[in-house]
């Protein structure tokens, strides 16, 4: 599917994407589903994925972007974010938007017995940095890839779900 070009498809119908890379001792953020709509088109400037969150499941740790926007639309069931202001529950057409910069490190969880499904759109700016102020952890972009550490820069090693040691 790497060759589409503007061909009209179905979200449900693109491949599932791998969980990737998760640095221990944070791998134990449930189950999900996560479709990369944009990369399938080649999309460069942004990233569009469709989630689908399973009870007790959430959407990352609480993180923001230094140099990306992210947003996020509810499509079905019920999410509750969690971000610098508190707890917000968000319902089948209600969005959010966390401006690069601004600090507000946020997340979604499915505190629901039934699936929940969002669309998030964010920016792919270089230089951008992941910072997850509850957790001794951070991205860091550069070139174009993407690397993991501790709040202080230090390399963190990563390993991806599955591969326990």
């Amino acid at each position: 599917m790497s060759d589409t070009k503007s061909v009209p498809l179905l979200a449900r119908d693109i491949p599932r994407r791998g969980d990737g890379p998760i640095p221990q001792p944070y791998r134990a953020l449930g189950t999900h589903e996560s479709r990369s709509l944009g990369d399938l088109f080649r999309l460069r400037q942004y990233g569009v994925n469709l989630e689908t969150l399973h009870p007790g499941s959430a959407s990352a740790l609480r993180h923001s972007h230094s140099s990306s926007d992210e947003f996020a639309y509810v499509i079905s069931g019920e999410l509750v974010l969690f971000d610098d202001t508190g707890e917000t529950l968000m319902t089948a057409g209600m969005c959010v938007g966390f401006p690069a910069g601004d600090g507000n490190a946020h997340r979604l969880v499915n505190q629901s017995s039934a699936d929940a499904q969002f669309l998030v759109v964010g920016t792919r700016m270089r230089g951008d940095v992941v910072d997850y102020p509850d957790d001794d952890f951070q991205w860091l972009e550069d070139d174009g890839k993407w690397y993991a550490a501790t709040s202080d820069g230090s390399p963190r090693p990563v390993v991806r779900r599955g591969d326990e040691s």
